[in-house]
């Protein structure tokens, strides 16, 4: 279902793209010099048998357009993550995890000056993960990552734009706090469109 909207957007927004060239108006795009902000939030809750979940995170970004397709991007992340268990015993008992990051990327777009554009940007990431468990020691994985995906811009208004990105090329590099612990190295590539995220952008006049 998720996949069969997301296509549908895409059309809808295809169509009225073409429509509005048709028609000699144009809403809203980006060019040279372009300086925008923009954000991304997202929450979660989740509850199977005894255990419940829930999550946040909160990620604003400043770009800036070096040339009339390809924008530079700076942006911070913030989520938290919280997960309750209770069992048969009446026993509560919680855990707790939050991150911190920071990325710097560019973004590329096929037709930045319409209201419609396919993008495909990539990033390099740096996160901290620290990890809280109930009755547990405090740890810490620190992740360097590396990422490319494709996504669209939609202009609403001429200074409102609807962003998407589907899915990643992607390769991180992740390591604990703890004594002895070894680096990690994961690569993964991910086009199914299971892993959406949407933003809004604000551009400058």
């Amino acid at each position: 279902m998720k996949k069969l909207l997301f296509t549908a957007a895409i059309a809808v927004l295809g169509f009225t793209s073409v429509n509005a060239q048709d028609e000699m108006t144009t809403v809203g795009g980006f060019e040279e010099g372009d300086v925008f902000v923009s954000g991304t939030v997202g929450f979660g809750s989740t509850s199977v048998a005894d255990v419940d979940a829930s999550s946040f995170s909160f990620s604003p970004s400043v770009g800036y357009f070096i040339s009339d397709n390809i924008a530079l991007e700076l942006g911070l992340t913030v989520g938290s993550n919280k997960g309750y268990d209770f069992d048969g015993d009446l026993d509560f008992s919680e855990d707790k995890s939050s991150s911190f990051g920071a990325n710097l990327g560019a973004n590329y777009f096929f037709t930045p000056d319409s209201q419609f554009s396919f993008t495909v940007g990539a990033a390099f990431a740096y996160q901290s993960d620290k990890f809280s468990p109930d009755g547990g020691e405090d740890a810490s994985i620190n992740t360097f990552g590396l990422a490319v995906s494709p996504g669209i811009s939609y202009f609403v208004s001429d200074n409102f734009s609807l962003r998407a990105s589907f899915g990643a090329l992607s390769y991180d590099n992740a390591k604990g706090d703890w004594d002895d612990a070894e680096a990690v190295d994961t690569f993964g590539l991910n086009l199914d469109l299971s892993d959406i995220k949407f933003g809004v952008a604000y551009k400058f006049n």
